[in-house]
């Protein structure tokens, strides 16, 4: 029987309400009436403070055997496809390139404003169904939407703000239907937050503030006094905008969809403490009635790692991860959000990072970029679709898999730092002589990035007796995917094999070491 941290939880609330009948039982507190008043209510499992929030398992066992998950920058910044999805702050500095482009595209900013590109936001295309089915032949274990970004708009069918897909634009629940499509193909589901930079923070014209999103100019609309352009633009009282909207959108995604992950961008850190424990008790206490499991991811240090999963954007460890950890990236070399002429990065690199993740105890939330219009373009798909074919083929390597007691060996090397670094990451290129290892039970996994060549004696350094923390008994080795016997001895350097015949080039190959205890 699998006992979960979630389910002791459980017994012991149910442990302690017994212990208090009892207590109560022998007190005989009686009332007028002389009935004996009983009445308890069983407390929420978690308060609104780090301390009880850090007894939630921030990592349960179905995230950590999950390691790749799809989420997608898709929205009204879609619309113009130009630049990135930071195209709804920069149309609005002068000495922008997309400034420019905007005004001799659709006119001067004052007069085309960024809400008038939400009509044309029409997701005319989209079928939440297809979508589900690609992510699962992807491997994807869980997916889901940027349930909204910096921009204001929500993704779902809101009732705080008109500014929503319900509302305007597609005029049906995205999130809604995307839910029941994934879930529904055995998927978890995830949404994400970067609406923390959407208060506009400024507190006069003409000054710019790098934490909010659309700048304060006279003028223009993020200035503007109409009450329902406030909402987009975030023009709303700090307060009020706290509690109202950052923290109301979170409970209302909460209260429809039951996320199993919520996932934040940056700037959580400027969301005032006592609303990041109020949201955070909420989800927790919310999970515990659905009896799920959940996970909540961070960006910054705005969530304590005791009840959080640290996120690296467009970068990662180069050291195994002492706790489960997460990285995400996109399928893209540069923008998050489609625009024209977007470069796709090979399958074969994509999946060369899941795997370098895998081995360091990461998991992967890898980012797509649909059009306005809810097509997913085909060079995005035969990236998803490659990936999803060697998984199918050879996933027991990944899936389930925890590091070994080294991540690998080989001449290529992940620099040190975070988003800063992320170019160096981009420019990230393995070969067959990059070897990475993740291991199940007594099975080592070596996981060869690429082809080695047919008649190459192999020798895996890691296994040298002066690094091996224990001793390896090896009972069998074989390359997935072929029958051929493997012929191999442990040598002083490590241990070396013989490379047979492989009838197909591989993005990677992994050979399978079955040992004993």
């Amino acid at each position: 029987m699998k006992v979960t941290i979630l389910s002791i939880k459980r017994i012991m609330r149910f442990s302690e309400k017994i212990v208090l009948m009892l207590l109560l039982f022998g007190c005989s507190n009686h009332d007028q009436t002389g009935q004996n008043n009983m009445e308890i209510q069983e407390p929420d499992p978690y308060t609104e403070d780090w301390k009880s929030l850090g007894k939630h398992n921030e990592s349960p066992d179905w995230f950590k055997n999950a390691k790749l998950g799809i989420y997608f920058h898709w929205g009204v910044y879609s619309v113009p496809a130009y630049a990135n999805e930071w195209y709804p702050r920069n149309m609005h500095f002068k000495e922008h390139d997309v400034y420019k482009h905007h005004v001799e595209k659709y006119g001067h900013p004052s007069e085309f404003g960024y809400h008038d590109f939400v009509p044309l936001f029409r997701a005319e295309n989209f079928n939440a169904e297809e979508w589900a089915e690609l992510f699962k032949k992807a491997g994807a274990q869980f997916a889901g939407p940027v349930a909204e970004h910096h921009d204001g708009f929500s993704m779902w069918d809101s009732d705080i703000t008109p500014w929503n897909v319900m509302d305007k634009g597609p005029k049906r629940d995205i999130t809604g239907e995307l839910k029941n499509a994934i879930t529904a193909n055995g998927m978890k589901f995830i949404t994400t937050f970067h609406h923390a930079k959407h208060l506009q923070r400024s507190d006069s014209l003409n000054k710019e503030d790098g934490l909010s999103h659309y700048p304060y100019f006279e003028g223009m609309p993020p200035s503007s006094n109409d009450p329902e352009l406030a909402l987009l633009y975030g023009n709303v009282p700090a307060e009020k905008w706290h509690k109202e909207i950052w923290l109301g959108k979170l409970k209302e995604v909460i209260d429809k969809y039951q996320p199993d992950i919520i996932w934040f961008d940056y700037v959580l850190d400027a969301i005032p403490e006592r609303y990041r424990k109020e949201f955070s008790a909420y989800y927790l206490n919310e999970a515990a009635k659905w009896e799920k499991e959940v996970v909540l991811v961070r960006k910054q240090h705005d969530l304590p790692l005791s009840m959080s999963v640290d996120d690296l954007e467009q970068s990662r460890k180069n050291v195994i991860g002492t706790k489960t950890w997460m990285t995400d990236a996109t399928v893209s070399m540069s923008s998050w959000c489609y625009t024209e002429n977007l470069q796709v990065k090979p399958a074969e690199d994509v999946l060369h990072m899941l795997i370098d993740i895998t081995s360091k105890n990461g998991v992967l939330l890898l980012n797509i970029s649909p059009k306005a219009d809810g097509t997913i373009p085909e060079d995005q798909k035969e990236v998803l679709l490659k990936i999803g074919d060697w998984l199918e083929k050879y996933g027991e390597a990944i899936y389930g898999t925890e590091a070994w007691y080294t991540f690998g060996e080989g001449p290529t090397k992940e620099p040190t730092g975070h988003f800063n670094n992320n170019q160096a990451f981009h420019k990230l290129k393995y070969s067959e002589r990059d070897i990475r290892y993740t291991t199940k039970d007594y099975t080592i996994y070596a996981i060869v990035m690429g082809t080695p060549e047919t008649g190459e004696e192999l020798i895996l350094e890691s296994f040298a007796k002066d690094r091996l923390l224990d001793p390896v008994r090896i009972e069998e080795i074989s390359i997935l995917g072929i029958d051929t016997k493997i012929n191999w001895e442990m040598h002083e350097k490590g241990l070396k094999l013989t490379i047979p015949t492989l009838t197909e080039e591989r993005m990677a190959t992994v050979i399978k070491i079955i040992t004993s205890a």
